[in-house]
């Protein structure tokens, strides 16, 4: 289904809100991580926020970024939204440190393309 949405702007969401979460979890491992609610609330919101970028950029999501499972990632933030009284700390901690750098990087590269693409069109 077609976004109404900028994919520039989506893909620009999913950086702005990864490099967040790389900002709040400098320095700490997971049990850190585990009693920090402070951070761990803000981590969870950011994600709550990737969710919806890749929500909105639709069908574009599995062109521009096709090493990613984007039925894993919006079915997260429904997790986050709608069960998060049932939230995995590991499971948000593997996002985070492990999962985010990448989707992050390949972000990055889809920006470059999609800017490229529309200085083509000018």
């Amino acid at each position: 289904m077609p976004s109404k949405h900028d994919p520039a702007d989506s893909i620009a969401d999913i950086i702005e809100n990864a490099d967040r979460v790389a900002t709040y979890i400098t320095g700490m491992d997971r049990d850190g991580f585990a009693r920090n609610d402070l951070v761990r609330d803000g981590v969870e919101r950011c994600i709550e926020r990737i969710c919806e970028a890749a929500h909105r950029l639709g069908d574009h999501a599995d062109r521009l970024m096709p090493g990613q499972n984007w039925r894993d990632i919006r079915g997260m933030g429904n997790q986050l939204r709608h069960a998060y009284d049932r939230i995995n700390v590991d499971i948000i901690w593997k996002v985070a440190a492990e999962d985010l750098p990448g989707v992050a990087e390949e972000a990055q590269l889809a920006l470059q393309r999609v800017g490229t693409s529309a200085t083509d069109k000018t």
